[in-house]
């Protein structure tokens, strides 16, 4: 049986238009951020060289120089008055002699400001002002702090207990800090200032019970920067 022949549509065609094929181009995307981001890692690289730098420098400097830390001691102390009166009033009359020493060979200091301050039981009271001055290498000079005047002063119950312990005993037991400003120098060059702060934990004896009591002992005292 021969099959149907489809009829001849003569070229026209009058079903939904075909749409047109579409070329599609391809559009790379930027990669990154740019110039910002360029900008960021130049600048990321100059700060780590120069921090490289810096600690390359630092480490030479500390191999040349090898520093070694202040030392200060309390020699000598006279307390001839430490009295507390009814109206919690402390009355007092306090002389040091301290040395500081310099070990280092190839650094120079300059004492900028010395503040000195006396506590009895973390209570300041007392400050006296040091005169300041240039310290050599390897060079040990002499301080004399006074402390002379009166103070009111809080004391708890057991805080007064300690004080009239130690009044019996004849043997007080007094902190001196020092607050310092100094700076260093290595041959021309001078380094900014430094804060440090120095403490001494002492026990004086009443110039009036020296004999019973036993005298001062010299005392180290800490550095702390």
């Amino acid at each position: 049986m021969a099959e149907a022949k489809q009829p001849d549509l003569n070229g026209a065609y009058y079903g939904p238009s075909i749409p047109p094929k579409q070329s599609y181009h391809s559009h790379g995307r930027r990669s990154g951020c740019g110039c910002g981001c360029c900008l960021i890692s130049f600048l990321f690289k100059i700060i780590l060289s120069v921090t490289v730098m810096v600690g390359i420098a630092v480490l030479i400097f500390w191999l040349i120089v090898r520093p070694n830390k202040v030392k200060f001691h309390v020699v000598n102390a006279s307390l001839t008055e430490f009295n507390l009166t009814t109206n919690n009033t402390l009355q007092y009359n306090l002389a040091l002699n301290m040395t500081v020493r310099n070990p280092n060979k190839k650094i120079g200091i300059y004492y900028d400001r010395i503040e000195a301050r006396a506590y009895y039981d973390d209570e300041k009271f007392a400050t006296t002002s040091l005169t300041p001055f240039y310290q050599g290498h390897k060079k040990t000079d002499l301080l004399n702090p006074v402390f002379k005047g009166e103070s009111p002063i809080l004391l708890g119950t057991s805080e007064l207990a300690d004080f009239n312990s130690e009044k019996s005993a004849g043997v007080f037991e007094v902190d001196v800090k020092l607050y310092l400003r100094i700076r260093f120098k290595v041959g021309s060059f001078k380094t900014g200032r430094f804060k440090p702060k120095i403490k001494c934990d002492l026990k004086l004896p009443l110039v009036a019970n020296r004999n019973s009591a036993g005298g001062f002992d010299t005392t180290k005292c800490d550095f702390d920067f």
